[in-house]
């Protein structure tokens, strides 16, 4: 039998990068899989790479509506779910005197109240033994600049792992945290589209990681899927994929 054979999965932000690369070695293990996204095209780009067996969904990570409308659809085609990952997210780099109150209420709406909501509306559907994998990040422990209300709401994000796990462990329901450090994804040139200054910010990052490269997609998949399904006695944790930036 598949390794995932059976398992009902909902990744939030899985049309590229990390939650991709999930969704891939989730159907490749037998799952049935429904990844969201927001851009028309890169709801595209995802069902040509994930193929007609994934269901991909047009929603918006930040929009409550949005989530209400998930919920029905989710409900419709799988009833319910055993993994829930929400890895919607996105950082606007802002020194401390350009932020604005737009930035700052994007930050918190799609890394942290979203995320929190996503949980809230979708908990119900969650088979007991089910479990649910929050994206954090390095920068929510790591001071680094530009980074002010990024940080903080995933920052917040930690605090909901921890309190949503006790809320949901008397239903059995698991969960934990991935924390990503700088991981080879489309997002980099997407915040930084001067290909110079890319290169500049990636060269900069490369020489603070003690194993010296960026992470990819896959191995942050990886963690995601042991969260998942391996670590069965494990709750309300955050589990560093930074080759070793906040630890080292």
């Amino acid at each position: 039998m598949e390794r995932y054979q059976g398992k009902k999965v909902v990744i939030i932000g899985g049309t590229s990068g990390m939650g991709l690369a999930t969704a891939k070695m989730l159907l490749g293990g037998g799952a049935r899989v429904l990844v969201t996204g927001r851009s028309q095209a890169g709801l595209e780009w995802a069902q040509k790479e994930l193929g007609e067996g994934a269901l991909v969904v047009s929603s918006d990570a930040r929009s409550l509506t949005d989530i209400d409308a998930l919920v029905a659809q989710v409900k419709t085609e799988f009833d319910t779910i055993d993994l829930l990952f929400v890895n919607a997210g996105f950082s606007i780099p802002t020194p401390l005197d350009s932020v604005t109150e737009a930035i700052y209420d994007e930050m918190f709406n799609l890394n942290s109240k979203g995320p929190f909501f996503a949980v809230q509306k979708l908990a119900p559907l969650m088979n007991r033994g089910g479990a649910v994998v929050l994206t954090t990040s390095v920068a929510n422990v790591k001071g680094l600049p530009g980074q002010a209300t990024y940080g903080a709401a995933k920052a917040a994000l930690r605090s909901f792992a921890r309190t949503l796990a006790a809320e949901l462990v008397t239903r059995e329901i698991r969960v934990n945290a991935v924390s990503p450090g700088p991981i080879d994804t489309p997002i980099l040139d997407k915040v930084f589209p001067d290909k110079n200054v890319a290169a500049q910010v990636r060269e900069k990052m490369i020489g603070m990681i003690p194993m010296r490269r960026f992470g990819t997609s896959e191995e942050i998949a990886k963690a995601v899927l042991f969260l998942a399904f391996d670590a069965t006695f494990t709750t309300g944790a955050e589990l560093p994929v930074d080759g070793g930036w906040s630890q080292l």
